[in-house]
């Protein structure tokens, strides 16, 4: 799909082909039928045009619900686009700080997801995006969400953008290239320095960074956090100027229905403590992990460390707690393949969920090892092991989910 193309899609025989393609089954054969149906009737190349958009939105159920049904998308634009419940959030932020007539520059918008969100939440904006067919996908979108007397699109080179007379800056620099994702953030687009210039000429900024940011690359006076959604780590962000909080560090926890948690350093804690193994092992969210909060997690579940370097806690109570995610242990043992497929024979359960953390066993093979790598057994329950280790120890851990979890 080309400018030219995406143009064709938004007129009416393009909304026409859209709304018709959508409306069929597309799977197997069926998507087939239904192109070529189309293709008597329409230009095969806004057909095709159609069929991707439809299929693009179908995947962006998962980030957007239900907009995803008005909105536009390029594949690249898409994987990079912030989830719904992640921009909502970072947009109550914003609006908390900005005044009625402020405006946000968006300096890389890409698709619009957070320009959507800001604008949602009455913060006024405007997005630049390098890409033609990138910033034409943003302006629909913005249209298509009823949201043009709020938020602007135009194509233009982010980097060269002047933020003078803005109130705020929120960047997102591309962290993908045609041979995968970017880690070293002097490899973003623009790279992390010049956003972190054109961020600083404002009063207040956000700039997004991949969660991976080494805590060393953080600048002087900034706030990072990091944000997960139902466990899962999806990004990190820098919070500067009048947008930084007290604290230099923050995990930040999502469920995706409203609810969040955050964690920040408490002064009172040094460093968790390294203990025996208790009754409970809790394995600390991703976003904790980041952060470098696990001491705060195990001081509020009154636990330990397994060892100082691997970020397990074993505690010998049962505390309820968003940061992690508790396990009631069966057994410890020195790690062994033969003794595990013993336990496990005894045990039977019909399906088992493999964990690990400083341990070098690759978890497929040793799933086939176990006789757990085809469909599920006909034992009842399930069982986790978790491999680990202590010192230079390989650890092995059978257990299974605490029945009191927090969330």
């Amino acid at each position: 799909m080309d400018e030219a193309g995406f143009g064709e899609l938004l007129g009416a025989e393009g909304q026409a082909v859209l709304a018709e393609a959508g409306q069929g089954d597309r799977t197997g054969r069926d998507v087939l039928a239904t192109a070529s149906r189309l293709r008597e009737r329409h230009p095969a190349g806004l057909v095709a045009t159609a069929l991707t958009q439809v299929r693009l939105r179908e995947r962006a159920r998962e980030k957007f619900g239900d907009d995803a049904a008005r909105m536009y998308f390029t594949q690249a634009g898409l994987e990079q686009a912030t989830r719904r419940c992640v921009a909502e959030y970072r947009a109550r932020r914003f609006a908390g700080l900005l005044a009625e007539d402020d405006r946000v520059l968006e300096p890389g918008c890409g698709i619009g997801a957070d320009l959507i969100a800001r604008a949602r939440a009455g913060c006024r904006g405007d997005g630049v995006e390098l890409d033609p067919l990138t910033a034409a996908v943003a302006r629909a979108n913005v249209t298509a969400l009823g949201l043009d007397e709020l938020a602007t699109v135009r194509q233009g080179d982010a980097a060269a953008t002047d933020p003078r007379g803005y109130a705020a800056v929120f960047a997102d620099p591309g962290r993908r290239t045609a041979r995968g994702r970017v880690f070293d953030p002097r490899s973003y687009e623009p790279p992390l320095d010049v956003v972190l210039d054109l961020a600083g000429r404002v009063p207040a900024a956000c700039v997004k960074v991949a969660p991976g940011i080494p805590h060393e690359a953080v600048p002087e006076g900034a706030e990072a956090e990091w944000i997960s959604v139902n466990g899962d780590v999806k990004e990190a962000a820098l919070w500067l100027g009048d947008l930084a909080g007290t604290v230099r560090r923050r995990a930040t926890l999502l469920d995706g229905r409203g609810r969040e948690w955050t964690l920040t350093p408490d002064p009172a804690v040094d460093r968790a403590p390294v203990r025996d193994w208790g009754r409970y092992l809790y394995e600390p969210d991703g976003a904790v992990i980041r952060a470098h909060l696990v001491a705060e997690v195990a001081a509020g579940v009154g636990g330990g460390l397994v060892d100082e370097h691997i970020a397990y806690i074993t505690a010998d109570t049962l505390t309820g707690t968003p940061f992690a995610r508790a396990y009631e242990i069966d057994e410890v043992m020195p790690f062994s393949v033969k003794r595990l497929r013993a336990e496990l024979r005894r045990r039977d359960p019909g399906a088992l969920t493999i964990k690990k953390r400083g341990s070098a066993v690759d978890v497929e093979r040793l799933r086939r090892d176990l006789g757990f790598g085809g469909r599920r057994r006909g034992g009842a329950g399930e069982l986790t092991l978790v491999l680990t280790r202590i010192g230079a120890a390989p650890v092995a851990v059978l257990a299974r989910p605490a029945p009191a979890q927090f969330r």
